[in-house]
């Protein structure tokens, strides 16, 4: 179980602390064209597509700095590497488990049951880790 939380946590992890750490420098900070919350938003995007997929940014974020490009590729690197890790050893561990018994309380990977359980932890997660940035950047961005 710790293996499919550690990859479920490897890219807002990497989004969130790469996004506090820009913020917090005076070189991330720099590069940002508005100065307010949709700067935020640039910087949250620019670390969410490098590190989900190929990297890309919006137009306001000056990304060709030599803070940025370091940054982002070591984000670009870890959240690429970092889950197949997790996964090859989560991969390895099912190989080795027995199978274990069915009984009434087991919760079959099939049904209304699994799915909504399944539905509602990625919702949960999903919201637990970006609603607090989305609504310092996009959301307040807009209000304005």
């Amino acid at each position: 179980m710790r293996y499919v939380v550690c990859y479920a946590l490897v890219a807002p992890t990497l989004i969130l602390v790469s996004t506090a750490v820009a913020v917090a420098l005076t070189e991330g900070r720099a590069a940002m064209e508005p100065r307010r919350a949709h700067g935020l938003t640039e910087i949250i995007y620019a670390f969410t597509s490098n590190v989900q997929s190929n990297g890309s940014s919006m137009a306001g974020l000056n990304g060709d700095t030599p803070f940025y490009n370091l940054t982002m590729a070591a984000d670009m690197f870890v959240g690429r590497y970092l889950p197949m890790a997790f996964i090859l050893a989560l991969a390895g561990r099912l190989a080795r488990q027995r199978p274990g018994a069915v009984t009434v309380g087991t919760l079959r990977p099939y049904g209304l049951n699994f799915v909504t359980l399944a539905t509602g932890a990625a919702l949960i997660l999903a919201l637990l880790n970006f609603l607090p940035a989305l609504s310092l950047g996009p959301i307040a961005d807009g209000t304005h």
